[in-house]
């Protein structure tokens, strides 16, 4: 099973910027689609942002579009995700998501989880 380890999490105040990553321990990793989603306190898990095995298609929330970008390195076996001029509202615990095939945003359809790391943006 693919393990995955995220990182670059914290305190941030609102209009800031944080980079996530995602790394993963095998190599198969490169073959799967990649996910981000987080969950606020209280609430339940939604997607944030999807990539493609090759990179070459992406999908964000609603919510994240035109703030967030997503994107990987396939020779560091990492997702990144770029958070910028964040908003209180993004306070949550996100997490890093893998799945075989193409991009889905509900997270019953991802099958390997990291821990999360947790995002914090102050008013």
């Amino acid at each position: 099973q693919v393990q995955l380890v995220e990182s670059g999490g914290g305190l941030v105040q609102a209009g800031g910027s944080l980079r996530l990553s995602c790394a993963a321990s095998e190599r198969t990793f490169v073959s799967y689609t990649k996910g981000w989603f987080r969950q606020a306190p209280g609430k339940e898990r939604e997607f944030v942002a999807a990539i493609d095995w090759s990179g070459g298609n992406t999908y964000y929330a609603d919510s994240v579009k035109g703030r967030f970008t997503i994107s990987r390195d396939n020779a560091e076996n990492t997702v990144y995700l770029l958070m910028n001029s964040l908003k209180p509202e993004d306070t949550a615990v996100y997490y890093c998501a893998a799945r075989w095939g193409g991009i889905l945003v509900t997270s019953t359809h991802y099958n390997n989880w990291g821990q999360g790391t947790q995002v914090t943006v102050s008013s």
